[in-house]
């Protein structure tokens, strides 16, 4: 594993570093090998020694309504609660977005979603949990690259809001 700061650059750069090195928001990197195949949160927490509930998956949703998507940042700790989510947009119900439509709709595969850039900027919630700690992980825009950011400055450059979304997963 390697880390490094926003003054610093991993092997590949993505467009969330150069996203956030043009605003000038600070941020910390961690570049990993993914041998096992593992991808899930908890795991990816394992890896880069830090706490699981800081460790934050970005899931993407369908709304109700026709063509609505809303992205939902919850801790490696629990699982996204759909009935709050959907009441947080103002749906009726809100669903998870089909593995195979992520990468069409967002830019990214599944294990490196990130909530930065994606190709359109969704409505997003980030579960209210984070701003508890100084900075929270989240992904870095591809698979074996993660970020570590302060949970408000991540918020406000993402036009994000913070709600009670998770439920805790077993």
């Amino acid at each position: 594993m390697q880390t490094g700061d926003a003054t610093t650059s991993p092997h590949v750069k993505t467009n969330v570093l150069r996203l956030l090195e043009d605003a000038r928001i600070p941020f910390r990197w961690f570049e990993y090998e993914v041998e096992d195949g593992k991808l899930d949160a908890r795991s990816l927490a394992a890896t880069i020694h830090e706490p699981e509930e800081q460790v934050f998956k970005t899931l993407v949703t369908c709304g109700a309504t026709p063509r609505t998507h809303f992205v939902f940042v919850v801790p490696a700790t629990m699982e996204l609660n759909l009935k709050k989510a959907a009441k947080v947009c103002g749906q009726k119900y809100v669903e998870m977005l089909p593995q195979r439509e992520l990468l069409p709709l967002t830019g990214y595969v599944h294990g490196g979603c990130s909530p930065i850039g994606q190709k359109k900027l969704f409505p997003t919630w980030i579960d209210e949990t984070a701003i508890l700690f100084d900075y929270i992980c989240v992904s870095g825009g591809r698979i074996g690259l993660n970020i570590a950011i302060e949970p408000e400055a991540l918020r406000n450059f993402i036009g994000a809001q913070f709600a009670d979304l998770g439920k805790d997963s077993a």
